[in-house]
């Protein structure tokens, strides 16, 4: 056996070598791959082996938030690491102590309390878990075009077909359709959002009476769907799943994992139709993905159950100090630059620039964004809505679509026959502006298509 000398360097051959040779990448069929060499990041761009800049669309994967490098982070994570690397789950610290404070104060209601753990998808795990330890029922409620992680509960509550492979899952999940108005069955030309927002909560109401109300813990749903399209609710809706939840006594729980902490321009993208759940579950934007984090905020109510019963949950780095103090200074950063401010005003160029991709090209079918969270729908005929590729697939359009990009130094996120615009928070209207004279050249690979 032989070893690397650490800290040598390396061409971007051998690190895309070695990398496929003994790691194993997310979601993929190894064989396949093409990964960047990526080595350095700075603000909206990053860099690889070769000294090629990209300009990254996608926040990574939507999570580095405040930008790539920002010193500010990093020297806290430094001084973290001077002070204290580590403390058991079962000790209190002062960036413990101090981050519990910061987060009340920005999570909305009575969300006081928080169960801290290393990732999105261990966060929905112990909400599903503290749903059913508080309610003493089972059944959760979740939506098809879904994501929540990739763990074993996480990933039956997922709905996308992401869960196939992973099927039968846990038992007791009950699936329902998500407003996606673009194509929904239930949305009918012309209805205004009260309408369709109606029919949603009606369908909904069928469903929990053949379920029976008092067998289901918690409605769980992404307050703004993710990478399964990017679906904004309308007004009016998430209102009406609490008033829903309310009445059968049903837990609403936002996994805020990917909408959350400013990528929608509020704190959480619950704060913009004035809900308060029972629970968000939280990730990604919550340290900018300098350290691994995650957590759980559950209301007062919930919180004073585990004052009496035992909490049956627990991780070896459960608010682990060093990944606590990255996120005490993302949030500090977030709050020194205006970083609500500065989304929601790039957020309405990024809703100008997504409108005129729409009205330039046959192949945008629909266009949809909140903050910094967009996506271009791309079909082949805008009258039949068909698809650029099918679901759950990809297209040779799809794939000549991102390949050009990528070699116009443009990093993206691709998903069946969406393009996601999910740039850093930190970006400029000029740098955004920028992005899109690349994308309004590219698309002229899918027009190609459409009809």
């Amino acid at each position: 056996m032989t070893t690397t000398d650490v800290g040598a360097p390396m061409t971007a051959e051998e690190i895309v070598s070695l990398t496929k040779r003994h790691t194993i990448f997310s979601w993929s069929a190894q064989g396949n791959l093409n990964p960047i060499p990526m080595v350095r990041g700075e603000g909206i761009y990053f860099w690889d082996a070769n000294g090629k800049r990209y300009m990254d669309m996608n926040s990574q994967l939507m999570c580095v938030n405040i930008g790539h490098g920002d010193r500010r982070v990093i020297e806290a994570i430094k001084r973290q690491a001077d002070e204290l690397v580590y403390a058991g789950p079962g000790m209190a610290s002062p960036v413990r102590a101090r981050i519990g404070k910061i987060l009340a104060d920005l999570t909305p209601g009575d969300l006081n309390r928080f169960f801290f753990t290393l990732g999105g998808a261990e966060a929905n795990e112990n909400a599903l878990r503290i749903a059913r330890m508080v309610t003493g029922r089972q059944k959760i409620m979740v939506r098809y075009r879904s994501y929540h992680g990739a763990t074993a509960g996480a990933i039956s509550l997922t709905g996308d077909p992401r869960r196939w492979a992973n099927e039968p899952g846990i038992p007791g999940v009950v699936r329902f359709f998500d407003p996606y108005k673009y194509r929904s069955h239930l949305y009918r030309e012309g209805d205004s959002d009260s309408v369709f927002t109606s029919r949603c909560l009606e369908e909904i109401e069928e469903i929990i009476a053949y379920e029976g109300g008092h067998t289901i813990a918690a409605m769980f749903i992404e307050t703004v769907t993710g990478t399964n399209g990017l679906i904004v609710p309308p007004d009016g809706y998430l209102q009406g799943l609490r008033e829903v939840c309310n009445r059968h006594g049903i837990l609403l729980i936002c996994d805020e994992v990917m909408c959350g902490l400013g990528r929608t321009g509020r704190w959480f993208a619950v704060d913009h139709w004035n809900v308060i759940p029972d629970m968000i579950t939280m990730a990604k934007g919550l340290t900018s993905a300098y350290l691994p984090l995650g957590a759980v905020a559950v209301s007062d109510r919930i919180a004073s159950y585990f004052d009496k019963n035992v909490f049956y949950g627990g991780l070896t780095y459960n608010a682990h100090p060093m990944s606590l103090a990255a996120a005490e200074a993302c949030i500090q950063v977030m709050q020194d630059d205006d970083t609500m401010g500065h989304t929601q005003r790039m957020g309405r160029v990024l809703s100008e620039l997504h409108a005129d991709m729409k009205r330039k090209h046959p192949s945008v079918g629909d266009a949809r964004s909140i903050g910094l969270f967009g996506v271009l729908e791309l079909v082949r005929d805008r009258k039949t809505k068909e698809p650029m590729a099918p679901f759950n697939g990809t297209s040779s359009e799809m794939q000549k679509l991102g390949a050009y990009l990528r070699e116009q130094g443009m990093y993206v996120f691709i998903n069946w026959n969406n393009l996601f615009t999910n740039p850093p928070l930190c970006i400029t209207e000029q740098q955004l502006r920028e992005s899109f004279t690349i994308i309004d050249k590219a698309l002229e690979i899918t027009d190609a298509a459409a009809s």
